[in-house]
């Protein structure tokens, strides 16, 4: 291991005590016991097992049960101050005793509350819990998600008990505090609403099933493999950071955990044969942030949205396809421009592993991700897929040399905790600004509010959407900026007549954006602090190698093609002509064209650089739509410019050869 890699493997781990608790032997087998305890509960309702004695749970008795375990993990896992980053002080037990005994009265009343209707009309000692458990999911949501989440859930959870009070365009009926309390807590549209369904039922696999591939050997694998097929290529380091934190990003949905993972082996590689420090940030933070919304997993998000939109997990995947795809094709070109126009080569191919050795080492991690694949698209069993999955993997896993011994099963089962504990504790907690605007029934008018702004005009409503996208996306993590966007924003923007997969699409992404942009570039933050540079500058260089993802969100809006809704020749239309046009923006961004060369330097150089872009953007906005733009008079547009563009470099360059020429000449003639 280099100086370099020691440092940013120490400058990772020195972040871990102010996230995470370091816990003690003793708390560590308590969170494996929970941890187990949770797996146990998932797997016997997901698969219906009745454990083993016929006795079937009621869903909502399900939810209390392993909702209380989760809730305990929260605050074994993440210190309430800096005061306690090594133990579990007095106060912490004591509330993971109260949630012990509060979900275990909620889950052993689960009949009375669903028949009697508690929700509406509880009894004392139920108002009495559900106060108590709206405070502990705040907290829990502090905890797990920082102070944003802490403000935004409490302003909206709160929001029913003060909505007389507001302005004529927000305001609602007021409801007293102890009743907006059992809604949010005995009732199913608010702390048991879309986000914690779909995490107990259908997310709860595939993060089981990321951290052992992780843990297996994966995560190495997916990394030696895109150095064996990329590694020699010009900018090669680069070009398997894409594809290796885009992997591990689809297995994870975290960006920032993900440039934790793949940074310290991608960035010291691209340092060294000649990427800037900047740019290997960038490049890395884009990459990782990409991976979220790059199938077959997605992290999280995709799943609420299928639980939001009705529809099966496969067809938001399926949908993701071609956006991922354009992001990751940007991103590649970019870096293939940069390296050409540095004169930056790849790695020489003797350092590099043996593609065929790579391949023996870990065929079976290609092979269980068939299988999911195969359970997912062809069997439509999304649910139980993912442990299906995780049990062939850790089965094939144990005849290899990645087989688990005793403490790394422990090890394993206590990143599975932690991170089942980080998401329960944010979507519990996000779970009760769904409650607040449901029992009041303000998101509808919110959206009619912003139509009504933006006049009508879609382009201003989407250009405000993204803004607002963008705001929320500062210091939330995806899902939860998705979730209360998919309730704020999304049905204005469906009212206004766009197809309501593109505009969820549309809302993820831009919340996405955050993590990329400055001045809050979390994961671009993350990727400066394993190079060892400024985050400005690093979060400068994200945002412009992640530019096109700026627009594409715009692009299947305006046509749901580039989602794959269109009829067979409508999507490879918008296919091709898209590739095309990224391919011409990214070599407008770094200057560098296929088959022209460097675009060179100063004023002149910039115009043909616009010209490009124009031509790119032009190319790779879908014809017909919103704006009815036919195909030949967008590929006309494009043309032109493109044509232009090269004709202006190449009468440049040649006024360029002529001035020298003739300044060499001139002292000789005389």
């Amino acid at each position: 291991m280099t100086t370099e890699e020691s440092l940013t493997d120490s400058t990772a781990e020195s972040k871990a005590p102010a996230r995470y608790r370091e816990l003690s032997n003793k708390w560590r087998a308590v969170m494996a016991i929970m941890t187990a305890l949770a797996i146990l509960l998932a797997t016997n309702q997901i698969f219906n097992l009745g454990f083993f004695v016929g006795y079937v749970m009621l869903d909502s008795r399900y939810m209390y049960l392993i909702t209380g375990v989760m809730l305990c993990m929260v605050f074994i896992t993440f210190p309430g101050s800096r005061h306690s980053p090594t133990h579990v002080p007095w106060y912490d037990i004591a509330i993971m005793v109260c949630i012990g005994l509060i979900f275990s009265y909620f889950a052993y009343y689960a009949e009375r509350i669903v028949l009697e209707a508690w929700e509406y009309a509880a009894p004392r000692e139920g108002v009495w819990l559900a106060l108590a458990t709206w405070a502990i999911v705040l907290e829990a949501g502090r905890r797990a998600g920082g102070w944003p989440v802490f403000a935004i859930v409490a302003l909206f959870s709160l929001y029913p008990t003060f909505a007389d009070s507001l302005p004529t365009v927000i305001a609602a009926l007021s409801i007293p505090v102890q009743d907006v309390a059992i809604f949010h807590v005995l009732g199913e549209e608010s702390l048991f609403g879309i986000p914690m369904r779909v995490f107990a039922q259908l997310v709860f696999g595939f993060l089981i099933f990321g951290i052992s591939l992780q843990f297996t050997g994966g995560g190495p694998f997916f990394i030696n493999l895109a150095f064996a097929l990329l590694g020699h290529l010009r900018g090669g380091p680069a070009k398997v950071s894409i594809f290796s934190s885009g992997l591990m990003g689809s297995m994870s949905g975290g960006p920032i955990s993900n440039v934790l993972t793949t940074g310290p082996l991608s960035i010291p590689a691209m340092r060294r044969i000649g990427f800037s420090k900047e740019y290997a940030s960038g490049v890395e933070a884009c990459a990782s942030t990409g991976g979220v919304f790059m199938p077959p997993i997605m992290g999280a998000t995709a799943f609420v949205m299928a639980s939001f939109l009705n529809v099966s997990y496969v067809a938001v995947a399926v949908a993701a396809i071609v956006p991922s795809l354009l992001y990751f094709f940007g991103l590649y070109m970019q870096i293939d421009a940069y390296a050409a126009r540095r004169g930056l080569s790849g790695l020489p191919k003797e350092e590099l592993p043996d593609l065929k050795t790579v391949f023996a080492e870990g065929w079976y991690f290609i092979a269980v991700f068939a299988a999911l694949i195969w359970m997912l698209v062809y069997l439509q069993r999304e649910a139980v897929a993912p442990f299906y999955a995780t049990a062939l993997l850790l089965v094939i896993n144990q005849f290899t040399k990645h087989r688990l011994d005793l403490p790394r099963l422990m090890q394993l089962v206590a990143s599975m905790g932690k991170l089942l504990a980080e998401l329960a504790g944010i979507l519990a907690a996000i779970g009760l600004i769904i409650g607040g605007l449901a029992v009041t029934g303000i998101a509808g008018t919110i959206a009619n509010d912003l139509v009504y702004l933006a006049g009508e005009n879609i382009l201003i409503l989407l250009l405000m959407g993204a803004l607002t996208s963008f705001i929320l996306g500062i210091g939330m993590t995806v899902t939860a900026a998705y979730i209360f966007l998919a309730i704020v924003l999304v049905p204005a923007l469906t009212n206004s007549g766009l197809d309501p997969l593109a505009s969820h699409m549309f809302v993820m992404y831009w919340g996405m954006l955050s993590f990329i942009t400055p001045p809050v570039a979390l994961a671009a933050f993350a990727a400066a602090s394993v190079a060892n540079v400024s985050p400005m500058r690093a979060g400068v260089e994200a945002m412009r190698l992640g530019a096109i993802i700026y627009f594409v969100p715009f692009f299947f809006v305006f046509n749901p093609a580039l989602l794959l809704q269109g009829s067979l020749l409508e999507n490879l239309q918008a296919l091709s002509t898209a590739l095309v046009g990224v391919a011409l923006v990214s070599a407008a961004l770094q200057g560098y064209l296929i088959g022209v060369g460097d675009l060179g330097r100063g004023a002149v150089a910039a115009v043909v650089r616009l010209l490009t872009g124009i031509s790119g953007l032009t190319l790779a906005l879908p014809a017909g739509g919103l704006f009815g733009f036919s195909q030949l008079l967008l590929l006309l547009v494009a043309a032109v410019a493109l044509i232009a563009a090269v004709v202006l470099h190449r009468f440049a360059v040649g006024a360029v050869h002529t001035a020298s020429e003739e300044g060499l000449a001139g002292p000789l003639s005389e």
